[in-house]
């Protein structure tokens, strides 16, 4: 059989181990909570980018010899 003492290191090295897996599952937790708060935030700046008016008359008053690279 075991030990008393050995029983004790192991429960003690369970507990440790335990401690650790809670600390890294709580920071987990909160990299999820700023990521999600991150897709929130770009999924409005989205939104408002699909409900802005398209400029197409401003295109349509440039000439397309503007467009060409300072080369042609």
């Amino acid at each position: 059989m075991d030990k008393p003492n050995d029983t004790e290191q192991r429960l003690m090295a369970l507990e440790i181990k335990a401690a650790f897996t809670e600390d890294l599952l709580d920071q987990l937790d909160q990299v999820i909570v700023r990521q999600q708060e991150q897709i929130d935030l770009l999924m409005r700046e989205l939104a408002q980018l699909r409900e802005q008016p398209r400029d197409e008359g401003v295109v349509g008053s440039r000439s397309p010899h503007d467009d060409l690279p300072p080369h042609y």
